[in-house]
Order: C-alpha cells, then structure tokens, then sequence
C-alpha cells in the first residue's frame, strides 16, 4: 500500500465533527457543573454555525462551480457534502436530544426554567404581555410575502418567525379571496435580550423572545388570523471572496466586501421541530434550499444564548471553580521587564500563568523612554485592547511603532479596521501584510538603549495577542533578548513592512518560505536515526493535522520504526494504527475546560531532543496561504517544561483525553490506576510555581507508551514542572 492510498487519509469535514462529538461529550459529562455542561452545548452550536457558514458554503460553491478537485482521501465535493449532511443532522439530533432530556432536567432541578406560552400561568402569561406590548411590539416589522413584497433577505444567523395568515372570516367572504393562506415574516430583534424573566412560585422562570413574538404575532396583522407559525433560522455563506491582485486599496476592498458578505447565499435553514410541512416548504422554496439543507429541532435554535440563564446566578456549584491565572516570580517584581529578560529567557503557559506580562511587554516599552522601536503583529484581539492603546502612546510618546493588522482574520474584518485606523490616527504605522498572504504569526519586537549599544527584545507565542482568549486557550509564550531570534523577527518585519526579499533565517523557520520542508526534514532525520538503531522519537501538539506531504513523511517515519506520539486537539487526517505504515502512531486529543491551542514539536530521544513552538498547525494553509513562524526552545529548564508539563502531562491524561481509531472515531483513553486530567494537573502546578522559589530543573524525555497502549496514568507528572521543581 503506497502513501498516496485514499484510504490512508481521514476526510477534514468529517474529522471536524468528530469533534465536535469530542466536545458535545462534555455537555453530557454529569461530573461537571451544569452551567459548564450548558456552556459546552453552545459551543457545539457555535462550531456547527462556523463549519456551515465556510466549509458546507465551500463545498456547495465547488459543486455549482462544477470543481471535481479531491483531497487526499478522495472524496469528490458531492460525496463530502453528502456525508457530512448526514453526520451533521445526527449531532445536531443528539445534542437537542441532550438538551432536551438531560440539561432541562438538571436545569429544573436547579430550580432554573425556561417556559414555553403555551405553559404559562394566568400571572406569567400577563407579565409576557405586558412585556410585549411596552418593550417588543414597537421594535417589530411584519414583512408580507407576495407578489408586490419578496421574500426578505434575512440575515446570516437572524432568529425569525415564520407565518401563515388567513384573512378573517367576514372580510375574506366580502373581498371574495379563497386562495392560499399567505406567507410572512417577523424578525427577532437582535438588539433585545433573547431571554425576559416571567414571575415563578420557586426559583427562576425565563421565556424566550421568539416564542413571545410568535404568541402574539395575531397583534402585528390585524385583520388575519394565524393559522401557523414556526421559528426558523438561516446560515449563510460568511466567506470573504477578495482579489487581492487586482485591488488598489485592500482596506476598501475588504470594507465592501464586508457589506456583501450578508448577501451570500443560504446553506442552511433550521426549524422548529413541529413546524408545519407546508410552511417549512415554503421556507425551502424561499431559500433556494434542498431538503437536506432543513435541520429540524427540538428545541430553541440558536442554543448558545441560553447560557444566560445563570447569569444572575451567584451558585458557585453550578459553574467551575473561576480561574486565578498565577503571576511566576521572574514577573511577580516591581522591576523592569528588561532586566529579568537580559540574564535569561522567559517562558509563560497560559491560561494557567497569567497573561499580564506579555501585556506589560509592550505597556512598559510604550512608556520606557530609552525604548526607541516597537513592532508587532496582531491578527485578532480583544474588544477594548490594552495592545492598541500602549502602541497609541507609544507613537504619541514619538517612538517608531509598526504593527501589522491582518484585516482578512476572518470573522474579525471588522474589527481589525476599526483597530487599524484607531492606530493609524495615533500615529502608528499600520501596514496590512503581504499580498496573498494572511499574517498569523505572533511576534513582538521591542528595540531599546542599553548602555552605549542598542538591544533587542522579542516576544514570540503560539496564541494571538488577545487577553481575553488567553484566559480560555492554552498557550505559550517565550520572551528572549537572543541576538539570533531578535535579528530573525527583525528580518520578518523589513520582509512584511517592504521589499525584502525572505532572508536566511538563523533560528526562525518560516512560512510560506520553508516551514513545511523544515518539518519534513525533522521528521525524515528521525527516520534515518530508526533505520540506523538509534533512538528516534517525535511528539506533536497542534489543533489541526490535515497536510498530507507531512502526513505521508510521519508514515515513512513510523514505518522506519520512529515512535510517534500526536496530540492533535482537532481535525486529524491521519489514519492510525494501519498494519505496516501507522502501528507506531498514536493519535490522542484533550477536550476540557481550556480550548487547546498551543503548537508543541519535539523531535529526537533523551538531551538530543529539540523542541520548537509554532503559530502554524500542519496544515495546507498554514504552510502555503499564511505567514507563519516556528521557533526552537533552548534553554534546558524550559525544554524541560515543555517535554514534561506541556506535552508529557497531556499524554498521561486518562480524564479528558480520547484516542483516534482506525475508522477515524474517538474512544475515551482506558484509566489504569489513578485517573489524571492534564488541565487541573498544570493549573495546580503554575500555583505551586508562582508560591515556591525556583529550585534546579531535571531534563527528562517524554516517554512512549508501548505500541497499541494507552499512556500509563500518574498522580501528577513526572520530571520538570511549571517551576522546575520535582
């Protein structure tokens, strides 16, 4: 069997929502707070939404565009959409069927309850109406669909209600109509709060926005009667079509862009479970939709929102434990960042340790008056971020300050430019990348006086400069003063900045210029050390394995007899455990309370392994679509960590971890001994780092468990933690 064998590859479409299997599991796992589980369901939403909004979108335009181009597993886009139709209305019936009959007891038990009109109380159903008439009503349009009014274009993930009206019976005798009821449409406003507290003898009771419009919907035709009424909901094409060629003014082109994007095309349409056939007919009809493209459900769409329910609610047994980032003692002091970065450099792993630092990184260069330069990249960042406001008075204090903004983020367009022109009215230089080429690197470059020379600081990580995914992503961050990685960012930013041309990176491996090939090298030489008798070894963190080049390199590699542990959070299109090609590859992935996120490589056994972080995943579109960086880690102590805490602590978990199978479904790791869950494991260990002083680091390597065995368990890992202590 040869490596280019379809059959050795996974579909992406269908990986991906074995995933979001991975993650509507938590939302059934009875041993987390009910408020956590509610919280994974919407995020099981949220994810679907993603997946139709770009990659159902992308497969339905190849089809109608008549693309017969196939991925390694040679599946051809009709096939893809088809399998995944199916997949998807499977998850979407199981997690209603979790809502519906797990998550709404519990909720009731908790004394929380969402009620539906049809089960008010006289009291409750006079406070709806109240509500209605004084917050709701003046905020409704009611749109008729006929020949003189056209189907309204709806926009992209808009609640709506959807009506059929029948004039009243006197006036309809008198106009002589006896045709078809007629079709309208009511918009959810969604300036309103979705869910309005009603009255309750005990606990809480919420009723939801949708279902007050429906109810009352008789108020907004007078002269009809209702005779059916259905909430549905609309995903649409949400991708950005740019030329980047043949545009003058890229910020323009993604604005307009932006405008149109809510005109894309329908890809879904979900509707209440009881909606009538013919109503939900002419939803189809309106929406130039298949009947495949109708996800019926049993329950509120939009699921997300209801996570608001506990909101109000101060139990802390309903939610976990909130999170105290830990502050490690090289940035607990008063002092300058600077002066702990000149003697050694830093390594931070969120959110476990706080992000703070890495703010303060740019907020003391903006106000150090000996800073003379400051660039940095930012591909997404938060709401009110304290990066754009240090690098507006960093320029405003008159220092050289550049940052690149990727206005093509996608999802974050908007606001990237609003960031972009914030800054650029501060006086920064905002430039938006290269041609082509979305920018998703994470790199800061600090240049600073120091004494009679000139010194550079970097800060290089694998999440994006946002505070408040930080708290939510792990991550990891390494600051340094190396000459070697602070000329490499350098060289990145004159190549971003101008015309220079991809130098000869000294640390740095980057692309689209190199870094797959760097990492096909790294996994042949293992392969070369297996073929010789020697010690060979790779382990991976990332949240994607899809490039097939670097798929079928780990193939030669475990068939040359290198262990291959990956821990892909994600989607994986790599096959595991085929005879003859994949026996030595292990496949895990962690789905807990932090997203993992962080791109963890190590290549070799024992001191000779090297270790690198990354902002790339293996995937096509890193290596090839997108500036990225991979950078090597050093320092004994924090390789340590990184073999140890990092990427050791996540294959000992046998709580939150499932391994890949040969059919490309997931099993929960088998428990042997005492259980182990990676996130709490690191979480107490940066308490006990930023609580105890620094005691010497112990190098251990990551070890292999043996061939077709799940990782052997332990009480806490093994070797270096988050301070370096045993």
């Amino acid at each position: 069997m040869g490596y280019d064998d379809p059959g050795l590859f996974i579909n992406r479409e269908l990986s991906w929502l074995e995933f979001n299997e991975r993650v509507l599991q938590e939302a059934r796992d009875r041993s987390l707070p009910l408020l956590e589980r509610l919280k994974f369901l919407g995020i099981v939403g949220s994810n679907l939404d993603e997946f139709f909004m770009v990659r159902v979108a992308g497969l339905k335009q190849q089809i109608s565009g008549g693309v017969a181009e196939t991925p390694a597993d040679g599946l051809l886009p009709a096939a893809q959409l088809a399998a995944v139709s199916s997949r998807a209305h499977a998850l979407v019936e199981e997690g209603y069927r979790t809502w519906r009959e797990e998550l709404v007891p519990e909720l009731a038990r908790a004394g929380l309850f969402i009620v539906a009109p049809r089960d008010f109380t006289a009291e409750q159903a006079a406070a709806a109406r109240a509500h209605f008439t004084v917050h709701v009503f003046p905020a409704l349009t009611p749109l008729a669909v006929d020949p003189g009014h056209p189907f309204p274009h709806l926009r992209n993930k808009s609640l709506n209600v959807a009506l059929l009206l029948r004039r009243e019976g006197r006036r309809r005798r008198r106009e002589g109509h006896v045709g078809p009821d007629l079709l309208a449409v009511v918009q959810v406003p969604a300036v309103l709060p979705r869910l309005f507290t009603v009255p309750a003898a005990a606990g809480r009771a919420f009723a939801l926005l949708e279902d007050l419009i429906a109810a009352h919907a008789g108020d907004l035709f007078p002269g009809f009667t209702v005779r059916q009424s259905a909430i549905f909901r609309v995903t649409r094409n949400w991708d950005l079509l740019i030329d980047e060629e043949d545009s003058e003014d890229l910020l323009s082109t993604v604005q307009e862009e932006l405008r149109r994007r809510d005109r894309g095309a329908a890809v879904r349409v979900e509707i209440a479970a009881d909606a009538p056939d013919d109503l939900a007919g002419e939803l189809v009809r309106a929406l130039k939709l298949d009947e495949g493209d109708v996800y019926r459900v049993p329950g509120p769409a939009q699921i997300q929102d209801l996570a608001a329910v506990g909101d109000a609610d101060p139990r802390a047994d309903l939610r976990v434990e909130p999170l105290v980032p830990a502050v490690p003692p090289p940035f607990s002091g008063d002092g300058p960042i600077w002066s702990a970065l000149a003697r050694t450099d830093l390594l931070l792993h969120h959110p476990y340790e706080s992000f703070e630092p890495v703010v303060r990184f740019i907020e003391e260069a903006a106000e150090d008056p000996d800073v003379l330069a400051i660039k940095q990249t930012l591909y997404r960042t938060s709401g009110d971020s304290p990066f754009v406001r240090a690098l507006s008075r960093a320029a405003e204090n008159g220092k050289q300050v550049t940052v690149l903004v990727e206005i093509k983020a996608r999802f974050d367009e908007a606001n990237n430019i609003a960031w972009a022109r914030r800054l650029e009215e501060a006086g920064v230089h905002v430039v938006y990348g290269v041609v082509g080429l979305k920018t998703h690197c994470k790199v800061a470059l600090v240049v600073r006086r120091d004494g009679n020379g000139i010194r550079r600081f970097v800060h290089l990580g694998t999440g994006n400069y946002n505070p408040q995914t930080a708290r939510v992503y792990t991550d990891l961050s390494l600051f340094s003063a190396q000459s070697a990685l602070a000329e490499d960012a350098s060289n990145l930013f004159n190549m971003l900045t101008g015309y220079a041309e991809p130098p000869r990176w000294r640390k740095l491996a980057v692309a689209p210029f190199g870094l797959q090939e760097r990492i096909v090298r790294l996994v042949e030489r293992e392969a070369d050390r297996a073929a010789r008798g020697e010690p060979a070894r790779i382990v991976a963190k990332m949240n994607s394995l899809v490039d097939p080049v670097v798929i079928r390199a780990l193939y030669a590699a475990s068939a040359a007899g290198v262990e291959i542990d990956l821990l892909v959070r994600g989607i994986c299109c790599l096959r595991p455990d085929v005879p003859g090609v994949s026996e030595r590859i292990r496949v895990i992935s962690v789905v807990d309370r932090f997203l993992e996120h962080s791109r963890v490589f190590a290549f070799g056994a024992g001191e000779a392994t090297e270790c690198y972080l990354s902002s790339a995943d293996w995937m096509p579109r890193n290596f090839h679509r997108r500036v990225e960086v991979m950078f090597p880690v050093e320092d004994p102590a924090l390789r340590g960590r990184l073999l140890d805490e990092v990427l050791g602590t996540s294959l000992r978990d046998t709580v939150k971890a499932r391994r890949l199978r040969l059919d490309g479904t997931y099993e929960r790791v088998e428990v042997r001994g005492e259980p182990l869950r990676s996130q709490q494991v690191c979480l107490d260990a940066a308490r006990r780092a930023a609580e105890a002083p620094p005691r010497p680091p112990v190098l251990r390597q990551v070890r292999a468990p043996e061939p077709g065995r799940a990782p052997e368990p332990a009480s806490r890992p093994t070797g270096v933690t988050v301070d370096g202590t045993l």
